[in-house]
């Protein structure tokens, strides 16, 4: 069982301390992705649609991003300090299920840490989001994603944070 974990910027080291335990704690392995530039990611993905559209001719190019996820297994999963959109724009390469984290919003906490946990982009949302999306793909029992919520004491009946 297999997810991978983006992560940009200085959420990297916690998507790093996520991977770690859901190893240790729940028996899943993760590959950790650092992503230095979604926005560069994405030009670089459709330069090639623009040429694959204007040379039809010729065989298809890949993205890049799309070729780092061809041979991997498992959901992918994004976490960024940013607006969720920064990281969905690569969305239409990821050729699996992708999900992406994000802090939608600003001045809300006093510390980086409490801002992640305010927009569930901490090490215990993105271990429970994943074993989450594993259960609804059916890859690992829901009761696993049960565990780690009530673990982390995550309250799913909360509103979305940016509804607060």
């Amino acid at each position: 069982i297999e997810v991978q974990l983006l992560g940009s910027g200085a959420i990297l080291r916690e998507v790093e301390k996520a991977a770690d335990m859901l190893e240790k704690d729940w028996g899943v392995m993760s590959h950790v992705w650092s992503v230095t530039s979604f926005n560069e990611i994405t030009r670089e993905a459709q330069r090639i649609d623009r040429d694959n559209l204007y040379n039809t001719n010729k065989t298809k190019k890949i993205p890049y991003i799309t070729e780092c996820f061809n041979q991997s297994k498992g959901p992918v999963i994004a976490a960024t300090d940013y607006m969720r959109n920064y990281a969905e724009q690569i969305r239409k390469y990821i050729p699996s299920h992708y999900e992406v984290l994000g802090t939608d919003g600003f001045g809300r906490s006093d510390t980086r840490k409490n801002l992640r946990k305010f927009f569930e982009v901490d090490k215990e949302h993105l271990v429970a989001y994943s074993l989450s999306i594993l259960a609804k793909e059916q890859l690992i029992a829901s009761k696993y994603a049960n565990e780690a919520i009530k673990k982390y004491k995550i309250d799913g009946e909360k509103p979305m944070p940016t509804k607060l």
